[in-house]
């Protein structure tokens, strides 16, 4: 019985990563504030604790996150050369 509940929290908290790591960007910023406001209301962390939580949490990880790297919204890329000649 104790390994089936060892089990069950395993996969709880790795369905609960998963979807705060696939979760919009925007969902995520949302809910790191109200967790991070949460803690402080419970009085878990204090003021400047809660803003580096919700900080933290609001960050996604590595690559593949929208908010991350700001490639997407840089107009810096450069057009491929047409008149340049294929390399066979």
């Amino acid at each position: 019985m104790t390994q089936q509940i060892i089990v069950g929290l395993i996969v709880a908290a790795a369905a609960i990563y998963a979807a705060w790591r696939w979760m919009p960007a925007g969902w995520r910023r949302g809910a790191a504030q109200k967790l991070a406001a949460g803690g402080q209301r419970a009085g878990l962390v204090d003021e400047e604790r809660a803003r580096q939580l919700a900080a933290s949490l609001s960050k996604s990880s590595g690559c593949g996150a929208c908010d991350s790297c700001g490639a997407c919204s840089t107009g810096d890329a450069k057009p491929a050369d047409k008149s340049a000649k294929p390399v066979h």
